[in-house]
């Protein structure tokens, strides 16, 4: 993460990741030098120079390019929340959905899916069958024992 990222972000995407570590064989490590990591997440505002300019709260809330690029970015000017609270965005949620579009993940016509296209405020999601089904189909990993 970017330099000032609060480690209450850095723990809360960590945990996104670490749900994606148990339904695959990915193996992710925290590293402090951001030039080094191979995911570059940071909190941004407005025209940011990736091609996808913020427009404002509830709008656009974190774009990620795939598959495998290293820019993840979430909108700073969304209040961004961890755990359930009415009208704002759930942070692990958001980053669960983005890791897999990084990941390789298109989005799933599947409701109940993380990679549902969309995520309301208020709303936590987790990782559903259609979700680790399609990471496993993606990676072959179909024979994968990590439930």
């Amino acid at each position: 993460m970017g330099a000032g990222t609060s480690s209450g972000t850095v723990g809360t995407v960590a945990n996104a990741l670490v749900k994606w570590a148990n339904v695959t064989t990915f193996i992710f490590n925290l590293v402090e030098d951001h030039d080094e990591a191979d995911f570059k997440i940071r909190f941004q505002r407005w025209d940011h120079g990736d091609g996808v300019t913020f427009d404002r709260p509830r709008g656009v809330l974190a774009p990620a390019f795939s598959p495998m690029g290293e820019r993840f970015h979430f909108d700073a000017d969304e209040n961004w929340v961890v755990g359930v609270l009415p009208k704002l965005f759930e942070l692990e949620t958001v980053a669960l959905h983005e890791l897999g579009h990084i990941l390789g993940l298109g989005h799933s016509s599947n409701g109940d899916a993380i990679m549902f296209p969309n995520i309301g405020p208020g709303m936590i999601k987790g990782l559903s069958p259609d979700d680790i089904k399609g990471i496993r189909v993606l990676y072959n990993l179909n024979s994968c024992n990590t439930d």
